[in-house]
């Protein structure tokens, strides 16, 4: 403990880490202040209305705001915050075992592979993000003249002489609004805490919104003793879930050549390598949010059809994915099934990159019973799949808890209190990620302080 707090003096000290620690809360503030900026346009009369209205409170809009930071039902600049990034990033992630000549590319130069896909990725964003300002325009344009409200909150139509203009200039200011979202995470990640820029944008906004949902949870007197223990029973049992299955490892045996010493060899070495339950952390989590909007955003496009048959499904995929869908079994069995499947991915994607198998034979290491090279490259990752499932259905859990803690509540006859948004965040996938970030940073700024010398930790482990 008293190491602990001797690291904790010690970054201060360091001028490299402290200038780093400024930048990052420097540039966070800058994101929140901008968070708060309205898109050109918004009537703010409509959009108060509608907010109070029962569409416009419900868990839908909740969800919206749930990596958001409260941007989207303030309809903000930055009300689509980083997911455009991160949907292009799928996509490219996507297609590189698709295509032949990507994965070639991979292989042969990953570093050139890799500048080339980042790249691209910021290329693929700027589109994402205007399909996706369009999309949510339409979404909240649509709830609000079918709620009690009846009025647009932004008058919208790209090709309608008499709004081309305001419409362009709004579709315009919220894409550059993402992409300096966007940017803002890329300087943190450069001149702050090293790799976290985007993580912690998505941290910033869910952290912003708590206060908020913990208060909305224990607004009604009747059942606020009963949310408070509630909710920090939750808390504390996620956490300290979250914390468990994040360290666990599975320790492969290796066989390390011995050393020549003079004229003698020295006998071979016994080691471990360690394989993560949870590898992808919580990027699966992201990634599914990130999907999860894109068909009701997709299907805002279709809903006003004139073909009647047409129209109607498109209405129902929306309901499904966006308005209605965050109350039934179906949508939460598709979150689920998403998480998981992402999870195998992101894992297969980062395992295989660390080429397990070629990197132990390069230094004469072996898996005691398989040889080495590609059978080596297959039984790790025979294993990491293995173990894998055990991460990829706790995830899956973790995204879920929100209906299944409806559900449990409404055994208790707190029907009420079960369809609070709030527990969405307090409880579930935000704080996984609010977890995953902060371990995460702590292990960075705990391999700087190694990095500048100081042999102390952060983590008391």
């Amino acid at each position: 403990m008293k190491s602990a707090f001797s690291a904790w003096h010690y970054l201060w000290r360091s001028e490299d880490i402290r200038r780093k620690l400024i930048v990052t809360f420097v540039i966070l503030a800058i994101y929140r202040l901008a968070a708060n900026i309205p898109a050109p346009g918004v009537n703010f009369e409509v959009l108060a209305a509608f907010r109070a209205s029962a569409a416009g409170g419900g868990n839908f809009l909740g969800f919206l705001d749930l990596l958001s930071g409260g941007t989207v039902s303030n309809f903000s600049l930055l009300s689509m915050g980083v997911y455009p990034y991160i949907t292009a990033q799928i996509i490219l992630q996507l297609l590189i075992p698709i295509i032949p000549a990507l994965q070639r590319r991979m292989e042969e130069d990953p570093r050139e592979a890799r500048k080339w896909q980042e790249k691209w990725t910021y290329y693929l964003a700027v589109p994402m993000a205007a399909l996706s300002a369009i999309g949510q325009i339409n979404i909240f344009n649509q709830l609000s003249i079918s709620s009690t409200v009846g009025q647009a909150i932004l008058p919208f139509g790209l090709w309608k002489p008499d709004l081309a203009l305001s419409s362009w200039t709004v579709l315009l200011a919220m894409t550059g609004g993402t992409m300096f979202a966007i940017w803002l995470g890329e300087l943190i990640s450069e001149y702050g805490i090293r790799g976290q820029g985007l993580s912690l944008v998505i941290f910033a906004g869910i952290v912003s919104q708590m206060p908020a949902n913990l208060g909305a949870l224990l607004a009604d007197e009747d059942t606020r003793v009963f949310m408070l223990i509630f909710t920090l029973v939750i808390i504390i049992l996620t956490v300290f879930a979250i914390v468990y299955v994040q360290q666990g490892r599975r320790n492969v045996p290796v066989m390390y050549p011995g050393r020549r010493m003079g004229n003698r060899m020295s006998m071979p070495v016994k080691g471990t390598l360690p394989l993560m339950v949870n590898l992808s952390g919580m990027i699966p989590l992201i990634f599914a949010s990130a999907i999860l909007q894109f068909p009701a955003i997709l299907a805002s496009y279709f809903t006003s059809s004139d073909n009647a048959n047409v129209a109607k499904f498109f209405v129902s995929v929306q309901n499904f994915f966006g308005t209605t869908g965050t109350n039934n079994w179906g949508y939460w069995l598709t979150y689920f099934l998403m998480v998981v499947i992402f999870t195998f991915f992101y894992t297969s994607v980062l395992f295989d990159q660390q080429n397990y198998g070629e990197n132990l034979k390069k230094v004469g290491a072996t898996v005691p019973g398989v040889h080495s090279g590609a059978p080596t490259q297959k039984y790790l990752s025979t294993v990491q799949r293995r173990i894998t499932l055990v991460g990829a259905i706790f995830l899956g859990l973790v995204a879920i808890m929100p209906f299944l803690l409806g559900l449990l509540l409404n055994v208790f006859g707190l029907s009420a209190a079960s369809s609070q948004a709030g527990l969405f965040l307090v409880s579930s996938s935000g704080l996984l990620i609010v977890v995953g970030v902060v371990r995460d940073t702590f292990q960075n700024i705990d391999a700087e302080l190694k990095l500048h010398g100081y042999k102390d930790s952060l983590l008391v482990r």
